[in-house]
């Protein structure tokens, strides 16, 4: 294995667009490469190490899907279990239609809908459930309460009838929290995390982990207005630093499953490793049985829900449970394996777990507005180029 292509590859985002990035590779269990390249802050010209914890957004997500996963594998949930037996405020949903009116959704959400993101719900966070849960709260927005919050929004299309993208993952937290009769953090902690020796992650960051934080920016093309934009120029735009902070943090007792986690690639690598070996981490603790992996991993979109999932860097991908999952190598020229599966997060945190190679990624730089769909298929490519 040589892994210069992909040295280069790290270095060319990081003198092009991205302050800094960091990736940590295994093949069959073992670390083949581990690199950084650029700043964790511009401004003081500190240089990236692999130490620095990260808010992963998205790539939270695969993590969730595991939880609800080890519950059906337990019995105590199947994945057509109606929403509402376990969030009662699921029961009588209402359908957004096309003259704006509503009416009753004819289908109840399921949790498989939940974990296939086609369930009618969106990722609009102004609308007035937010403002009830924090009257509800008192600010502290605990997660259950939160999710039953939703549940009064109408829904965007009938459960079943189409992908979108949306806050379904954080009502699967809701979900195992109902199941497990435990808060999600703890749930994940006491089920994934510490099994795995994961002791860096998080829902909520503490202090240390804050003052640990690579600083977090966005990207501001030059086809806004940037008049405004302060930041440091790159090639096509402006990256401009932002606070360190998770707008899907909604409160101290909100645990979201769809963006929620805070960790270091050293730790989060552990997970990518589990997903790669079929559900068993280096140390040996086994979070997932292989068949619960495979599931995860099996395209659960129709043909018209894949044209509304498949933008630029997914043409290769169906979805499955919480996934992306390969399915035609030829669509962009792919050189992962059939089932390759994985996500990506808001800031640049990117998730590949490729069984048949044995082969587990863990990505991340911290820049809203990523560009993903440049840098998440050529970093899959360049990777497996190199092995």
């Amino acid at each position: 294995m040589d892994f210069t292509k992909l040295k280069n590859f790290m270095d060319h985002l990081t003198s092009w667009r991205i302050p800094g990035n960091d990736i940590r590779v295994f093949v069959a269990g073992n670390e083949v490469f581990r690199y950084q390249s650029g700043y964790a802050d511009l401004a003081t010209g500190e240089k990236m190490t692999d130490s620095k914890h990260y808010f992963i957004y998205s790539c939270s997500k695969p993590a969730t899907m595991t939880a609800v996963l080890q519950l059906l594998e337990q019995g105590v949930i199947l994945l057509s279990d109606p929403v509402s037996a376990y969030i009662p405020a699921f029961k009588d949903v209402k359908v957004r239609q096309a003259d704006g009116s509503l009416a009753p959704a004819k289908t109840p959400i399921t949790i498989r809908h939940l974990l296939s993101m086609t369930a009618g719900l969106n990722y609009n966070t102004d609308v007035p459930f937010m403002e009830k849960a924090r009257a509800l709260t008192g600010g502290s927005m605990d997660t259950f309460k939160v999710i039953s919050c939703l549940a009064e929004e109408p829904l965007d299309f009938e459960p079943g009838d189409n992908f979108q993208y949306s806050l379904c993952h954080d009502a699967a937290a809701a979900v195992v929290e109902a199941a497990s009769g435990m808060k999600f953090r703890d749930y994940m902690k006491k089920n994934i995390f510490d099994p795995l020796e994961m002791g860096n992650t998080a829902y909520h960051p503490t202090d240390a982990m804050l003052q640990n934080m690579a600083s977090q920016y966005r990207f501001v093309p030059d086809t806004e207005d940037m008049q405004q934009t302060d930041g440091f120029r790159v090639e096509g735009g402006v990256v401009q630093e932002i606070p360190k902070t998770n707008c899907f943090h909604f409160g101290p007792e909100y645990d979201s499953g769809g963006a929620g986690i805070v960790t270091t690639v050293d730790d989060y690598a552990k997970f990518v490793c589990a997903l790669a070996n079929m559900g068993t981490g280096r140390n040996g603790a086994r979070i997932l049985s292989p068949a619960a992996v495979d599931l995860m991993r099996t395209n659960q979109l129709n043909e018209k829900q894949l044209n509304t999932f498949r933008h630029e860097q997914y043409l290769c991908y169906g979805y499955g449970l919480g996934v992306r999952t390969m399915m035609d190598r030829t669509q962009n020229g792919a050189l992962s394996s059939a089932g390759e599966f994985g996500w990506g997060g808001a800031a640049g945190a990117t998730v590949l777990a490729d069984p048949e190679k044995q082969l587990a990624v863990f990505y991340t730089h911290h820049m809203m507005n990523p560009l993903e769909e440049y840098y998440q298929p050529r970093l899959r490519n360049v990777v497996c180029a190199c092995l």
